[in-house]
C-alpha cells in the first residue's frame, strides 16, 4: 500500500517522538534538581549595628548569604551619599549575591485617591531602583492602612493589580505582604485574598512567621497555596512569651530558637516543588549589640538547620 506525503510526514514524527521519549526514558538525569531553597539576608537584622550598605553586602556575601533583601531607604541613603545603582549592582554580584526582595512603603492600599497615585508613582520609582540592581521582587505591605478596619478587600484588590501592572511595566513583582500587627491585611486569608481576587498572573504573597502569628493565622493555611504563589518568605522565630497579644518585632529570635513550627513550615513549602528564598528577616535588639558577623553567621546556621530537617 503506497502512502502519501502527509502519512510518510506524520508516521516519520511520531517515530522521531517515541525515539526521543525512550532516549530520555533511558538515559539518566545529569542535572540535578534545584534545591527548595536560597539563603537571604534582610538587612533589618543587623541594622542596630549601623553598618553602611555596602558594609552589609560584603558580610552577607562572606559568611555565605547567597541574597539579600535591603531596604529601599538604605537605596537611596547609598545614592545620596554619592553612590551609583550601577557600582551598587556590581558589589552584590560580585559578593555572590542577588537582589531577592527590597523592603519598600510604597502607600499603594489607602482609600485615598490622591495618595494613592502618588503611592504608585513612589512604587515605580522604588522598583526602578531594584530592577537597576538585578532584582525583580519588592515587599508590598498594607502600608498607610494599618489601623484602619474596615478596609474593602475586593478595593485592596483592585489596588493591588494596579501595583502589579506597573511593576510588569518594569519587570519588578510587588509581593502582597502580611502584617500581623495591622488592622488590614492582618491575616493570612485576607492577604491571600487581595492576591486571588487581583486576577493577575503575577500576584504572589510575602508570607512571614512572625506575622502569620502575631496577626492570629493558622500556619495550615500555607498549604492551600500553590508553589508560585510564595517566591520569598521572611523567616524567624518567636519564643512562647509574651504571648500574642503582647508580642512585638523585637521578639523575634532565630529560627528554631523559639516555639513556631518553623520545620513543619519549611517542609510544607519544600513539597511545592518551586524554590524559595528563604530571607532572615530579625528586629531583636540583642542581637542588635552584637557583633554583626556573629549575628548574620549565627543566623545562616539557624536558618539552614532547620531547612535541613524540613528536608530529611
Amino acid at each position: 500500500m503506497s502512502l502519501t506525503r502527509r502519512q510518510l510526514l506524520t508516521t516519520a514524527a511520531a517515530t522521531a517522538t517515541s525515539a526521543a521519549i525512550s532516549s530520555a526514558a533511558d538515559t539518566p538525569q545529569s542535572t540535578p534538581s534545584a534545591p527548595p531553597f536560597r539563603f537571604c539576608l534582610n538587612t533589618s537584622t543587623i541594622r542596630g549595628q549601623k553598618l553602611t550598605l555596602l558594609q552589609e553586602i560584603s558580610l552577607a556575601g562572606k559568611v555565605g548569604y547567597t541574597g539579600i533583601e535591603p531596604w529601599i531607604r538604605e537605596i537611596d541613603q547609598y545614592v545620596r551619599d554619592g553612590g551609583s545603582l550601577k557600582d551598587l549592582r556590581k558589589r552584590i554580584t560580585d559578593a555572590g549575591l542577588r537582589v531577592e526582595s527590597a523592603i519598600g512603603f510604597a502607600q499603594w492600599i489607602v482609600d485615598d485617591g490622591k495618595r494613592r497615585a502618588a503611592a504608585l508613582e513612589q512604587a515605580k520609582r522604588d522598583m526602578e531602583k531594584v530592577r537597576q540592581l538585578g532584582g525583580t521582587r519588592i515587599a508590598a505591605p498594607p502600608a498607610g492602612a494599618t489601623r484602619q478596619a474596615d478596609l474593602d478587600l475586593f478595593a485592596a484588590a483592585e489596588r493591588y493589580r494596579a501595583l502589579l501592572e506597573v511593576g510588569r511595566g518594569i519587570g519588578v513583582t510587588p509581593q502582597v505582604e502580611v502584617w500581623g500587627f495591622s488592622k488590614s491585611l492582618s491575616r493570612l486569608g485576607e492577604t491571600v485574598f487581595v492576591a486571588i481576587e487581583s486576577g493577575h498572573p503575577d500576584a504572589c504573597v510575602l508570607p512571614d512567621i512572625y506575622h502569620i502569628y502575631k496577626g492570629g493565622s493558622d500556619f495550615t493555611g500555607l498549604a492551600l497555596l500553590s508553589g508560585p504563589a510564595i517566591h520569598c518568605f521572611h523567616v524567624n522565630d518567636y519564643p512562647a512569651t509574651p504571648p500574642r497579644a503582647t508580642i512585638t518585632d523585637a521578639d523575634r529570635v532565630y529560627p528554631g530558637d523559639g516555639v513556631a513550627p518553623v520545620v513543619k513550615v519549611l517542609k510544607g513549602i519544600a513539597g511545592k516543588g518551586h524554590q524559595v528564598a528563604l530571607s532572615l528577616e530579625l528586629f531583636n535588639r540583642t542581637y542588635w549589640k552584637q557583633d554583626a558577623e556573629r549575628v548574620c553567621r549565627t543566623g545562616l546556621q539557624k536558618m539552614k538547620a532547620v531547612a535541613a530537617r524540613a528536608l530529611a
